[in-house]
Formats: C-alpha cells, structure tokens, sequence
C-alpha cells in the first residue's frame, strides 16, 4: 500500500510522519540530523517514496539525502501550506501529518527543485551579490564621515584612481582615529574588489556552459551580471506555462482586489523569487539611467507613458514585468529580444 510522508525540518532535527492510501496516520518519527542516523531512516522507507518537505532555509542537504536514498522528495511552500492545513494548533506532529495529508490529497503547494549543479552555481552568483551590497555599505560609511568632517573632494568617483589619490592626501584632515577607520574601511573596500573579481572570473566560466545567459543579454540594459543572474535564478524556462507566470514567479505582477464592482490593484506578492525581481527591476533602472541611448525603444516608451500617470517605482515595475515575460520567450523560442513594433502595444518581445 502506498505511503505519503511528511517530514517537518528544523535545524537539528526533522519529524516525519506518513499516511496510507487509506487516508490512516502513522506515528511521528523524530530522526536526528546525524547524517548516518538519518540516511539509516531514509533505507528503512519504502522504495521511491514520496516526501513533502518544507522550504526552510537548510533544505538543500535535506533533498540530496532523499534523493541519494532514491526517494522522491517535494520542496514545499511552507507558509502557503500552513493555511491549507488550518489548524489553529502547531506542534511538529501536526506539522508534519499535515504535509503528509496534503501530498495525499494532492493540494500540496509544492516549489520547483533546482538541479544539483544549478543550486551550486547559484551560491557563486549570490556570494557575488552579497559582496556587491557590503562594498556600498564600506563606501556610504566612508561618505559619511567625510560629510560629517566638511571633507569635500570634487571628482566624479571617490574612489576611482584619481578620487583615491586626492583622498589619501587629505586623510590626516581628519581625526587620528577617524582616520583610521576610513583606512580600515578603504583596505575592506579593496580586499571586496578583489574577492569579486575573482568571483567574476569564476562566474565567466560557469556561465559559458550556460547559453541561456548570452540570450538574455539582448534585453535591453540587461549585461553580464543580470543575465547570469535571470538565466541562475528562472531555471528550466519550460516549467512556467506562460510569459506571466514568470513575471508572477519574478514578483512583478500587482495583486487584484476585485469586489462589489470595484477593481484595485495592489502591491506585488511577497512569496517570491527576490533575487530575479531584484534582476529585472535593477535593468528597468539602467534603462533609464540609459534615456538618451535607448531613446527610441519600446522599453522606455513603456517607461515615459506610466511615468507621466504614476511614480518611477510603478513604471519601472511595469518595464521589469515587460522584461520578464520577453526573457520568456526569448528563452522558449531561443531567439534574440527583438523591438517590438511601435504600433503594437506588444507585452512580449518575440511573442507572434
């Protein structure tokens, strides 16, 4: 008789528990983390088993096991899960015969499993991005000491060769240890250069097994760190079945409050892939840091039209959804972003 098996994961622990074809629960199982423990658990199940899971943030780990074990695992959406459990009680037991009872039932909200080498390659790309973050957070903090000391240098880019040069001749302006701190805060900025060129070079091989970035570079704006990260982060485009489920995965798509006649539009989604969203919005702002190069394009007619009824964020939203569902067809058909006609108020570069 068939089993489905819930697995309630915490950091140090996980809880299973399985239902029959009968719909008749089984007792919670808790199985330490011990890797040898926990594969010993895994043998004991059924041949090929199917394993609700939630997506914690250590689930990685957890789903190669399972699949070593020759099981087959199912990443879920763990809030969504919740609420269609609706129990007003939570404990790991119920958590976990809830997970099992929705794999039953077939109602389980479940997530996309990147492959093994993709979920790797992701962490390269992150790693770059996390970096990136941490270096404006050394070089606001070096800005802000400068304003609060009146340390005014006129270059265009401060820590460009020539605003380092002029910086570091006026250093001793400062307080003995204020100035030492923007030393320390100088020498982080370079060992961060330098941990992210070597990450770009690893991240330049990677990405050359991977032909889908070099698609997504026709998008307007959109270079090689952006490609990299839509072509990572969408994956096996062929899992979204149309243009807007990619741009609703992305976190592009306003939600619809409709009742009593009466329609709003309200803020997108929360339960999305923030990475991706970041991805496409970051390349809606290029393109209109980019006006005067990409003045005749589609993108930023899109752009000026809503900018001139709404704000820059909801208009560069509305070009970032624009450019997600164009990746999606750039990548099913495999073809290069293609201009839209101007006399077509077309959502989807290569789409007809």
């Amino acid at each position: 008789m068939q089993q489905f098996i819930g697995c309630d994961a915490h950091k140090k622990y996980s809880v299973f528990r399985a239902i029959n074809e009968e719909g008749r629960l089984g007792p919670a199982v808790r199985i330490s983390h011990d890797r040898e423990q926990f594969r010993s658990y895994l043998a004991q199940l059924p041949p090929a088993a199917s394993i609700a899971v939630e997506s914690s943030g250590h689930w990685y780990w957890l789903i190669e096991e399972m699949e070593r074990a020759g099981h087959q695992p199912r990443l879920t959406n763990a809030s969504e899960a919740k609420r269609r459990m609706g129990k007003t009680k939570k404990t790991d037991k119920l958590d976990a015969g809830g997970l099992a009872i929705l794999l039953r039932n077939g109602t389980l909200p479940e997530v996309w499993i990147p492959p093994a080498d993709l979920r790797d390659q992701r962490e390269l790309l992150r790693l770059r991005m996390f970096l990136s973050a941490l270096r404006t957070q050394v070089k606001n903090r070096i800005h802000g000491t400068l304003g609060r000391y009146n340390l005014q240098i006129e270059v265009a880019d401060l820590f460009g060769v020539e605003g380092r040069l002029r910086l570091g001749q006026r250093l001793d302006e400062l307080p003995e240890e204020t100035r030492r701190s923007v030393e320390r805060e100088l020498a982080t900025q370079d060992f961060l250069e330098l941990q992210m060129e070597e990450i770009e070079k690893s991240l330049h091989h990677v990405m050359q097994a991977i032909p889908e970035a070099n698609l997504l570079r026709t998008l307007p704006a959109v270079g090689p760190i952006l490609s990299a990260v839509m072509a990572l982060e969408i994956g096996d485009v062929s899992r979204f079945p149309a243009a807007e489920n990619l741009a609703s995965y992305a976190g592009l798509v306003p939600r619809v409050h409709s009742s009593g006649g009466r329609t709003r539009m309200g803020q997108v989604g929360g339960d999305v892939n923030r990475t991706l969203k970041w991805a496409f919005v970051e390349a809606a702002n290029l393109i209109v840091m980019q006006q005067r190069r990409l003045a005749d394009t589609h993108v930023l007619r899109l752009y000026r039209r809503i900018r001139a009824r709404k704000n820059h964020q909801k208009a560069a939203v509305a070009v970032a959804r624009h450019l997600a569902e164009a990746a999606y067809w750039v990548l099913r058909k495999r073809e290069a972003y293609r201009e839209p006609p101007a006399r077509k108020p077309a959502v989807a570069s290569t789409h007809g």
